[in-house]
């Protein structure tokens, strides 16, 4: 069993298990009903995300240093306790069932999922490899 880090929208890998959104935003113009059949979604997860400040920091990002000041800001967001909380109940849940997370970022090296990747980790969660998620 394990969790799989993906990019939101991408096809769907068979064992994937179940898909969970964990984006500040719903897709923009696809109605709620077609989250899941478009590859999206099933459950939204927003609690995983990083804030709309936050958010803005990583999107402003050019240099290395920018993007380490917003990976510390949303480490900083994720230790806290209702985030910390729910990180733990992720990794747990790895190693009993398969599951994915996502967000709808190209590129994972700047995008919030590269940093909940190494958050689920280091609370033990059994993660399939980038190459096979």
């Amino acid at each position: 069993m394990v969790v799989r880090v993906i990019r939101l929208g991408s096809e769907r890998s068979a064992d994937e298990g179940i898909r969970i959104g964990t984006v500040r935003r719903p897709p923009r113009g696809v109605p709620k009903s077609e989250f899941a059949s478009r590859n999206w979604y099933d459950v939204w997860f927003p609690n995983l995300a990083p804030s709309l400040e936050t958010m803005k920091i990583a999107q402003k990002a050019t240099t290395p240093a920018q993007w380490t000041a917003f990976v510390r800001k949303y480490r900083a967001e994720m230790a806290e306790p209702e985030h910390a909380h729910a990180i733990a109940l992720l990794a747990s849940l790895s190693n009993q069932t398969d599951f994915s997370v996502g967000c709808y970022c190209e590129v994972e090296a700047h995008c919030h999922r590269s940093v909940l990747r190494e958050l689920l980790r280091a609370q033990g969660a059994d993660i399939a490899d980038a190459a096979h998620a």
